[in-house]
C-alpha cells in the first residue's frame, strides 16, 4: 500500500500489495483509491492516463459532482460507476450539522457514526457496490474509487474490498487509517475555512477542520457493527445485500491475488 503524490488531487494511493486469502499477495497497479479529481493538474492526468485505469468509481452524490466536476484522462476508456441520488440534498444528511455556530470535534466523530452506519444500507450506494463488485470479477485492470476527500465513503468500499480479498482487519485498518498521514491537512486548513465560511454560514475552529480532515477507527468499526447488527456478519452481508457470491468472490481473488 503506497501513497501516489499528484498535484492537484489529494490522498491518492495504491492500497494493494498487502496479504490476502491464503498468504497470497494483493496485487498492486490495480487497485487505487483518492479524494475528487476536479483540481487535477494537466500533469495529473497524463499520470492517471499512464496507469490505464479499466474503472472508476464515483461516491460523491450528484451536488458534489456537479460543484466539482471530475476531470478525467480525455482518452480514458473507463467505465465510470456514480451515485445515482438524490440530487436536491446539496449538503449530505450527517454532515448537515456543521451548519449549528457550535459544532465541535465530538459532534463531527459523533455524527461521522451515524454517517458509518448509513453507508452499508444506503440504496444509492448499495447499487454502486452491487455494480462495483460485479465488476471487479469481469475487469482487468487498474479500478480508482474515489469520493470528495477520499476518506470516508472511499474508506468504506475499500475496507470492503480488501475483505473480499482476505485481508487481516488490521491490514484494512491500517490501510483506512493511512488517510491521516496522506491527507495533506496543514496545507489545506485555509482554504477548507473560507469552503466552509462560505457553506455554513460561519467560521470553524482549526480543530474543526482536523476533525473533518481526519478518520477515526470508531468510525469504520460503526460500519462494521451495523453490518454485524442486521446480518451477523460482513460475509452475509456481501452476499445477501452486495451480491457477493462464493463464486463472485473467488473470481475476483483470482484476479486480484498473485
Amino acid at each position: 500500500m503506497s501513497a501516489i503524490e499528484l498535484n492537484g488531487v489529494i490522498n491518492f494511493r495504491d492500497f494493494g500489495g498487502g496479504v490476502g486469502a491464503g498468504g497470497r499477495r494483493i496485487r498492486t497497479s490495480r487497485l487505487f483509491r483518492s479524494g475528487h479529481h476536479a483540481t487535477a493538474t494537466d500533469a495529473d492526468l497524463e499520470r492517471l492516463a499512464a496507469l490505464g485505469f479499466v474503472l472508476f468509481v464515483d461516491l460523491r452524490r450528484p451536488p458534489e459532482r456537479a460543484r466539482d466536476p471530475a476531470r478525467r484522462p480525455a482518452a480514458a476508456l473507463a467505465r465510470v460507476l456514480e451515485h445515482q441520488g438524490p440530487t436536491e440534498q446539496l449538503v449530505a444528511p450527517h454532515l448537515a450539522f456543521l451548519a449549528e455556530p457550535g459544532a465541535t470535534p465530538r459532534r463531527v466523530s459523533e455524527q461521522m457514526i451515524v454517517g458509518y452506519r448509513g453507508y452499508p444500507f444506503d440504496p444509492h450506494y448499495v447499487a454502486v457496490y452491487r455494480d462495483y463488485f460485479a465488476l471487479l470479477a469481469e475487469l482487468d485492470g487498474p479500478v480508482l474509487i474515489n469520493c470528495h476527500a477520499g476518506k470516508d465513503r472511499t474508506g468504506f468500499l475499500c475496507a470492503l474490498t480488501l475483505h473480499v480479498l482476505g485481508a487481516p482487519r488490521e491490514d484494512i485498518s491500517a490501510d483506512y487509517l493511512a488517510t491521516n498521514r496522506h491527507n495533506r491537512a496543514d496545507g489545506r486548513l485555509a482554504e477548507l475555512a473560507v469552503q466552509f465560511e462560505q457553506t455554513h454560514g460561519h467560521a470553524p475552529s482549526e480543530a474543526l477542520l482536523r476533525a473533518m480532515l481526519s478518520v477515526d477507527p470508531a468510525w469504520l468499526d460503526a460500519a462494521f457493527a451495523a453490518i454485524a447488527d442486521r446480518h451477523g456478519d460482513i460475509d452475509t452481508y456481501l452476499r445477501d445485500v452486495i451480491g457477493v457470491t462464493a463464486a463472485r468472490r473467488q473470481a475476483i481473488r483470482e484476479r486480484l491475488l498473485v
